[in-house]
Order: C-alpha cells, then structure tokens, then sequence
C-alpha cells in the first residue's frame, strides 16, 4: 500500500499526517506548525530523511509500548509514530516509511 500525507489545520495551526492511502492508518504524524509553508517543509523534511536508518529512533512508551520518531539531520523530530503493540510491528512500521515517504504525494485539507 502506497502512503499519503495529509496537510491540514489544527485549530490556528497546521499539521500533517502520513498514512496508509489503503486504509487510511496514520502511521507517522507532525509536530503543529504555525505556518502552512513551515508544515510544507516538515512534509519535505520527512520524505528526505525518511529512507535513512539513522534518522529514526526506536523506543517505548510509560506504558510499554513501542513507537519511533524521524528525526531532520539537524537532530529535530520531525514525525512520531503511532504505538504499537511489539517491537517487531514498530519495526514494520519503520520500514513501511522509509519505502512509501519519499515518494507519497499530499493531499492539502487545510
């Protein structure tokens, strides 16, 4: 399944999503921005680093539960994933990403 990112507004700011286009799952979601051009470039931000191994850190919830950031090469987060329920599914997820990001196409619902 090919993903999507999903611009839209959140109350006076903007922010994004990637998701399944099959599904509609998101699977990595933005920080709010206060200008659609800086979410713009967040969305630009993930599809460069997305495909880098490096660029992603795998970790676990307070409450034991697996999930990841995308990190810029200047170190800022630029998505957070969803939680999973395994190691091995966050993994997946990881992977899902770095194969559908770069080349995702935006769907601007702001």
């Amino acid at each position: 399944m090919s993903g999507i990112f999903v611009l839209k507004r959140s109350g006076t700011q903007f922010m994004f999503n990637l998701a399944s286009a099959g599904n509609g799952q998101v699977v990595l979601t933005s920080e709010r921005y206060t200008t659609k051009q800086g979410a713009q470039g967040g969305i630009a931000a993930v599809k460069l680093n997305a495909p880098y191994d490096v660029r992603y850190r795998r970790l676990m919830s307070s409450n034991s539960l697996a999930y990841f950031t995308l990190h810029a090469a200047n170190g800022e987060v630029v998505g957070t994933s969803e939680l999973y329920s395994s190691t091995h599914a966050r993994d997946a997820g990881i992977d899902w990403v770095k194969v559908n990001a770069p080349t995702a196409p935006t769907s601007d619902q702001s």
